[in-house]
């Protein structure tokens, strides 16, 4: 399987409940297929500066946001494949930059700086690593997720995403992917990405079960989350 390192495509996210996932999948299923990936748990360390600035401007819906990443599918060994990844959105549009290495030269790299390979992909995430100051993993997140795509084009995937959780300790992939959760257990976040406007066939149940785009930002869902416990712990020790 080659594995893509570039993406520029529109992703539009929906949240569902699984009775509407089960509606959804049952009268697109002559449309697509299981992904290579199929069913797996994604685990992702976000980084970010010790003020939280790439997420803090990520929640404030800019024109041009950027977020850097370290992905695994399963929690990874020494020599298993991880992906790091620069992820910028601009006008709607989502541009991915993804450097595949081992976790162990990922590893090497996050803690001595040794790049892991010699490309173009891998110096622009490098340079984004380097632009922001004291930039370091700031929140471990994972969820499960069921992958499609269509069988007449490749381009247009269609994901669901479950048991969204989070963590603010143990920042390694290696740790496992525990976690809070952040989601209620009876919904899952769809993402419909895709090269160019969906489908007929997309668009009409779509239509039909009345699912329309909503938002869902799991990093920024945690920074929110942490952010009211602060201010309530600030807020409980001024009335001791």
């Amino acid at each position: 399987m080659t594995i893509q390192t570039v993406f520029e495509r529109t992703e539009k996210k929906y949240i569902l409940t699984l009775e509407q996932r089960r509606l959804l999948l049952e009268k697109i299923a002559s449309y697509i297929k299981p992904d290579e990936y199929g069913e797996s748990t994604v685990c992702s360390l976000y980084f970010d500066t010790p003020d939280s600035r790439l997420i803090r401007s990520s929640m404030e819906k800019p024109i041009y946001k950027e977020k850097l990443r370290l992905r695994s599918y399963s929690t990874p060994k020494r020599d298993s494949n991880v992906f790091l990844e620069l992820k910028k959105k601009y006008n709607g549009v989502v541009y991915k930059r993804r450097q595949t290495m081992s976790y162990q030269q990922a590893q090497r790299y996050l803690t001595e700086g040794e790049l892991p390979v010699d490309s173009q992909v891998m110096r622009e995430i490098d340079w984004s690593m380097r632009y922001y100051k004291d930039i370091a993993p700031k929140v471990f997140i994972a969820y499960d997720r069921t992958a499609f795509y269509s069988k007449t084009d490749r381009e247009l995937r269609i994901t669901f995403d479950r048991n969204v959780r989070f963590r603010t300790d143990h920042l390694d992939l290696a740790k496992g992917h525990y976690g809070e959760r952040i989601l209620d257990p009876q919904l899952c976040i769809m993402e419909i990405k895709a090269l160019s406007a969906m489908p007929l066939w997309l668009t009409e149940v779509l239509t039909e079960l009345q699912l329309f785009p909503g938002t869902f930002s799991k990093y920024g869902t945690a920074y929110r989350l942490l952010e009211e416990r602060k201010n309530r712990y600030k807020g409980g020790r001024n009335c001791a």
